[in-house]
């Protein structure tokens, strides 16, 4: 069964540019850099770097500065980007959204759009290596200005077409409600563009509903929350809302207590489109590939059960209707020749 998880093609629909770096990278970087890491070694810093059990979500958003401090420059962003693609690959992800917000990236020399083309250059370059597709999805924060996330929606319209595939708006959401951001994401709407926005992580389901009806979002992420309003759920389930569920990271933020604890299992039997996700490879210090084995060994999911989850990844992607058609073309054949 163990080979039968890891030998699944996947989608990876939630992942952070920004939280998935290889910690021997880093380590690269910081030295050529001279930016101090809490960790000498590859695995003393991998340690470090995980969250195991913070208090809250702006807790486990504070390794965040660690990171951002190696991704200033070109080279860096660029291989980044490539190395989380080739990461990917290794575990059979055949295609891949990267969020991040490229404004944290401008502290050194960068404009955000040499930020966005570095990172599309490492992700082009790992599509010409391997055999996957990916895309990027440009982040607004909650807790920076409405004139910060206008300029983020206009640079990620910009990119329409040319590698950036849709707009999420991410970080904390207590305090920061979507309704400050309404002008960012009525432009990306008009744009044709999809929208993903972080909701029902830390706060409760109104976050969810105000996502999807003040910020138009067409996915989910997370969406932990949603079992607390039983109407609310309905609406999702019957809108055909994807929901990008992080198990992992659910836990050491303290949105649900444990693995075999998370919603996840009630979501999929009341029939809510449902996918895994990541979140963050390195701060959660887990892969596509155990989130699907947690699914397995604490949620109860059966073979075909986890094939579903796995479909459901392709089908709610930010691709055009060519290449998702030939994900889930292939992906149909993979299975069944499985």
């Amino acid at each position: 069964m163990t080979l039968r998880v890891a030998g699944l093609p996947k989608a990876e629909l939630h992942v952070h540019l920004d939280g998935s770096l290889r910690p021997a990278t880093m380590l690269e970087l910081a030295a050529e850099r001279s930016v101090s890491l809490p960790g000498a070694t590859a695995d003393e810093l991998g340690r470090a770097m995980v969250v195991d059990r913070a208090k809250d979500l702006e807790q486990y958003l504070a390794r965040f500065s660690i990171t951002l401090a190696l991704m200033q420059d070109r080279e860096a962003l660029e291989r980044i980007a490539y190395e989380l693609a080739a990461d990917c690959v290794a575990e059979r992800i055949r295609y891949l959204e990267v969020r991040f917000c490229p404004a944290l990236c401008t502290n050194g020399d960068l404009s955000a759009v040499e930020v966005i083309d570095a990172v599309l250059e490492g992700l082009g370059r790992a599509e010409g290596d391997f055999d996957m597709s990916a895309g990027v999805i440009v982040c607004a924060l909650r807790s920076h200005s409405a004139h910060a996330s206008q300029e983020m929606a206009e640079l990620a319209i910009s990119y329409s077409g040319r590698g950036v595939c849709a707009f999420d708006l991410a970080g904390a959401e207590a305090g920061y409600p979507v309704r400050d951001h309404v002008s960012a994401l009525s432009a990306i709407s008009r744009a044709g563009m999809p929208i993903t926005i972080h909701a029902g992580e830390a706060f409760g389901p109104a976050s969810i509903k105000e996502a999807i009806e003040l910020g138009g979002a067409s996915r989910i992420g997370h969406g932990t929350r949603l079992l607390e309003d039983p109407e609310l759920l309905a609406a999702v389930r019957d809108a055909g809302i994807p929901l990008e569920v992080c198990l992992t990271s659910n836990v050491q933020t303290g949105a649900v207590p444990s693995h075999d604890a998370h919603p996840l299992r009630r979501y999929f039997d009341e029939g809510i489109r449902v996918c895994l996700c990541t979140d963050n490879r390195l701060m959660s210090g887990v892969t596509l590939t155990q989130e699907y084995e947690h699914a397995r060994d604490d949620l109860g999911f059966s073979s075909s059960e986890l094939t579903q989850l796995a479909r459901v990844g392709f089908e709610s992607a930010f691709a055009t209707d060519a290449v998702k058609a030939s994900l889930l073309e292939r992906f149909d054949s993979e299975v069944v020749e499985a």
